[in-house]
């Protein structure tokens, strides 16, 4: 089973990836972690990773979509999730051409959905409790980047909600539940019961 998580910086996409990789033995595709992991690996696509990267360039679709097929070919799993990606319309049609030259298919696009003032509330309160505490925090978790990457999110990312909406594969979560909550009504998605309001 291959999944996409959407959702904004911060509705909680890596945390509920997680559970999924622990209780249901997938693995999660994030985008940064590939290229990191590339960079350090010595191999072809590593090389041409770490050139561009020491370029200060953007990488490329492409070297992203080579990036996810190498692990779509070589690492046995119970399915996928894509964390980060798509993140275009134009990733999304690259994605879905790679998967079906995989012989794969994509199960299921969750939308962690967010009221965004309730979002920055409750991230610009962690991190502030985190400081007080001394324990390390995201320079930019302040109010005021918090709306900048949320802006950048719902301009690139929001017309892919349309577009698998358009599809039949999009269901909506509440992301602002508690974690429990939200690991259920994901459950409920990918074993096909009905979530319920």
């Amino acid at each position: 089973m291959n999944i996409i998580l959407l959702g904004p910086p911060g509705a909680g996409k890596g945390t509920q990836a997680r559970h999924l990789v622990e209780t249901r033995g997938m693995v999660q595709l994030s985008t940064g972690d590939m290229l990191r992991a590339a960079k350090e690996s010595g191999t072809e696509m590593g090389r041409i990773v770490a050139d561009v990267m020491a370029r200060g360039a953007l990488v490329t679709d492409e070297i992203v979509i080579g990036l996810i097929r190498e692990q779509l070919e070589t690492v046995k799993a119970n399915g996928f999730i894509f964390d980060g990606f798509p993140r275009t319309l134009a990733q999304a049609d690259a994605l879905n051409d790679l998967l079906a030259e995989c012989g794969e298919t994509l199960d299921a696009v969750i939308e962690l959905e967010v009221n965004d003032d309730v979002l920055v509330t409750r991230i610009v309160g962690r991190a502030e409790e985190a400081r007080a505490a001394g324990q390390p925090v995201r320079a930019d978790d302040n109010e005021e980047s918090l709306k900048i990457r949320l802006m950048e999110y719902y301009k690139k990312t929001s017309p892919l909600i349309g577009y698998y909406h358009a599809r039949g594969d999009l269901a909506r979560v509440d992301g602002l539940a508690d974690i429990q909550a939200v690991q259920g009504a994901i459950a409920r998605v990918l074993d096909r019961e009905p979530i319920v309001a």
